[in-house]
């Protein structure tokens, strides 16, 4: 797989008390920010961290709420290839308003792996773009 990048991603009842955490003690700088979801960047564009409240009807085998997110060039192609190797999505391939199409698979221990490529996203979501 051509990725543009990797980056974690942790669902967490605590994404204000993240967000405060890292903007202060590690200079994060926040790219995003929607209330249930932020992008946190470090120093360059490819060091990114992000937090997630969980979400209804979210399915997550991994209790520690752990999700690698894959920045892939062709997300459909990506999508029809994994799925051609036999991976179930648990998470469908599908627009979201937030700025991307993406879908979910987990891997052996239960980690999601969320893979997408970046869309423009929608009016309602442009206005938590920081930077």
């Amino acid at each position: 797989m051509k990725t543009n990048s990797i980056s974690a991603c942790i669902t967490t009842e605590k994404v204000p008390e993240s967000r405060e955490f890292y903007v202060k003690h590690f200079g994060a700088q926040v790219t995003f920010d929607c209330g249930w979801y932020i992008n946190l960047k470090f120093g360059n564009a490819s060091s990114t961290l992000q937090f997630m409240a969980p979400q209804q009807g979210q399915t997550s085998c991994n209790q520690s709420g752990l999700m690698y997110n894959f920045s892939v060039p062709d997300v459909d192609a990506e999508y029809n290839r994994l799925t051609a190797e036999g991976l179930q999505p648990v998470m469908p391939l599908d627009d979201h308003p937030w700025g991307d199409r993406g879908f979910a698979v987990q891997d052996p221990n239960g980690v999601m792996l969320y893979i997408y490529s970046d869309r423009e996203p929608s009016d309602e979501f442009k206005q938590y773009f920081k930077i």
